[in-house]
């Protein structure tokens, strides 16, 4: 079995759900990929984290809202002169120094040092291709794969710029065919909701332009390719920076835990009986 885990910022959370079900019933995938949000999940559950590890780093840190704007503040650039230079604009924060400051310490600096092979899919902003990190430096990879424009400036990697990896490839479920009897995606990219009525605040109609795209994006190449497993947990009330409702979303998207267990029951009967 593989899992495939998208991007989607803290929507991401609902991915957590996954992690300890699969930890619940004893499976350890053979590989995994994600994208942005997925990248960061994927690498923490390839680093040896457990569901529940992860479940409780994420509440303690989404809980103590103070320790984390302290983390958020000593992370930006400082002083007067960064401040007022060409610089400090949108998009002026450093993925990596973000990473740094909030990831857990279990996950690893490398690839080699993964108890699971992983892989990390970023857009490479001026070459408009998906490039797959899997090897090499963990850290910058997951930056790459997780810079959101107009949040993180873009990450260069081998004189290359990258940008969140979702762009071009929000749940990378294609690239662990081949690889596992039984692959697992999860889409938590999520969709527009509000009122239908009312015009879409600015902030909204950006993010959910995005939105919009994505899921053009995984509605082509379900088409084609489709994995064994496709779960959309429900997180799209949720905005790609609600990350201090980790709780909420947590809540909101725990019914994806029942969904993946009769999911993998239908998958198992299916393989017995084409045996």
């Amino acid at each position: 079995m593989a899992v495939a885990f998208g991007g989607g910022g803290a929507r991401g959370y609902a991915h957590i759900h996954i992690i300890e079900i699969l930890d619940e019933l004893g499976i350890k995938p053979v590989a995994i990929s994600g994208a942005s949000i997925g990248a960061i999940m994927g690498a923490a559950m390839a680093s040896g984290m457990s569901g529940k590890e992860i479940h409780e780093y994420a509440l303690e840190l989404a809980g103590n809202r103070t320790g984390a704007l302290t983390r958020y503040f000593k992370a930006r650039p400082s002083g007067l002169g960064n401040m007022f230079n060409n610089e400090f604009s949108l998009g002026q924060l450093d993925g990596r120094t973000i990473l740094k400051a909030f990831l857990p310490p279990q996950i690893k600096e490398t690839f080699a040092e993964l108890q699971i092979p992983l892989s990390v899919s970023a857009t490479d902003y001026y070459g408009f291709k998906e490039t797959i990190y899997n090897d090499g430096n963990l850290i910058d990879a997951i930056a790459a794969s997780s810079s959101i424009p107009a949040v993180f400036r873009p990450v260069q990697i081998d004189g290359r710029y990258m940008v969140d990896g979702g762009f071009y490839n929000p749940v990378p479920f294609d690239h662990l065919i081949g690889r596992a009897d039984l692959i697992i995606g999860i889409d938590v990219v999520g969709t527009p909701i509000g009122d239908v009525t009312k015009a879409p605040k600015a902030i909204d109609s950006i993010y959910g332009a995005s939105q919009l795209m994505m899921q053009s994006i995984l509605t082509n190449k379900l088409a084609i390719t489709p994995p064994d497993i496709f779960l959309r947990p429900n997180v799209s009330k949720y905005r790609v920076q609600d990350f201090f409702k980790a709780q909420n979303i947590l809540e909101d998207s725990k019914d994806v835990r029942e969904e993946l267990k009769r999911s993998l029951d239908d998958a198992v009967n299916a393989f017995q009986k084409s045996q």
